[in-house]
């Protein structure tokens, strides 16, 4: 079903603001209501969580995280509190995640490149050029294999609630754009902390470092680093592109990030309360679906307009790139080349109805 988010950022960040000052002031007041100005009587909380979030207060996954605490506290009229954390006062991700297993936070949202370190399985889902396009990967994550993947994460002390968007991943680099698979060769290239990524770059000729998100720009201006990979609001939120200007289009990964939950939390809850979480979860997950793609588009915007070089790859040099992974997907997607072959089949089937000429354009043919 979508949902009405017509509302801009800013207004919903102020409201938020609100909001919290409203419940500081006392508990059960109408200030700390639903939105759409229905006033809900709250009560004193039962739970009060711990939301971790690494990026700024602005960014499209922070502001995700605080759809879905008003939302789980709109349903359970204040029984449920969940405060988001965001720039990463919490720890790194993969801090973030151990910590989510033992309990010790309660809620997180993180990119699949440091979870697969966790639960190896979700490995497939970032695959290297797997997606052709953001509407191939969300037909996958919102049908079956997305839930055979949640699914995956049982056992693990974490429970999966939703998928948020991450965008595409590009490489950017301080001297020189990549055009061409040598020119990869020989370059210090930051990743992630993920084996994959390092993998990654190591097959393609390049050095992979693995660097936590906080050091890249100092490493990229002192040069310690050569290049780095992310997407467009990663690139132009935290600056890169001022000392990293040569931007890649070559959208080498999609990786989905996933709005987790701790097993040790989530089994505190009742089922209604488990279904209002992640009922919740969803909702915000297409609200922040639809900032991210704004905050793409504006991010790109501002980097070409401050005079960065942007090269679009051309597509026989990705096919280039993608045949030189296919070592990294005999090494990691051995048990799971079945998963891989129907989510290639989901792509090609999509690409056919996109050429499948209409019945009233074949009339006109005719």
């Amino acid at each position: 079903m979508k949902r009405n988010h017509t509302f801009s950022i800013k207004y919903f960040r102020n409201r938020m603001l609100v909001r919290v000052a409203g419940c500081a002031i006392g508990i059960g007041i109408s200030a700390c209501g639903g939105s759409e100005q229905k006033e809900i009587q709250m009560t004193a909380p039962e739970y009060v969580f711990t939301y971790a979030e690494n990026q700024a207060e602005d960014y499209p996954t922070t502001l995700g995280a605080y759809r879905f605490a008003e939302l789980v506290k709109e349903r359970t009229e204040g029984r449920i509190e969940i405060l988001v954390n965001a720039k990463g006062i919490l720890g790194d991700e993969r801090t973030i995640i151990e910590q989510l297993q033992f309990g010790g936070i309660d809620f997180a949202r993180v990119s699949l490149s440091p979870l697969s370190e966790f639960v190896s399985g979700l490995n497939v889902l970032q695959m290297p050029y797997l997606y052709t396009n953001s509407e191939h990967m969300w037909n996958v994550l919102e049908g079956d294999i997305g839930e055979e993947f949640m699914e995956l994460m049982e056992g693990s002390g974490l429970v999966g609630l939703s998928w948020y968007d991450a965008g595409v991943r590009n490489f950017y680099c301080t001297k020189k754009p990549i055009q061409k698979l040598e020119d990869i060769r020989g370059l210090k290239i930051r990743v992630q902390e993920s084996e994959l990524m390092r993998v990654m770059i190591e097959v393609l000729g390049g050095e992979a470092v693995p660097m936590v998100y906080d050091e890249v720009y100092s490493a990229l201006e002192t040069g310690t680093i050569d290049g780095a990979e992310n997407n467009w609001p990663s690139y132009e939120s935290v600056r890169h592109y001022e000392v990293a200007p040569y931007y890649s289009v070559d959208e080498h990964t999609r990786v989905p990030e996933m709005q987790l939950m701790s097993e040790y939390t989530w089994k505190k809850l009742s089922v209604e309360d488990q279904n209002i979480i992640r009922e919740c979860a969803r909702a915000s997950a297409l609200y922040e679906r639809e900032l991210w793609t704004q905050r793409a588009r504006a991010s790109e915007e501002r980097v070409r307009a401050a005079g960065c070089i942007v090269v679009e790859m051309p597509t026989e040099e990705r096919l280039r790139f993608r045949e030189a992974m296919m070592p990294i997907y005999q090494k990691y997607c051995a048990d799971y080349m079945d998963v891989i072959e129907r989510i290639e089949a989901e792509g090609e089937r999509m690409d056919k109805e996109k050429t499948k000429p209409s019945y009233e354009s074949t009339i006109l043919h005719e």
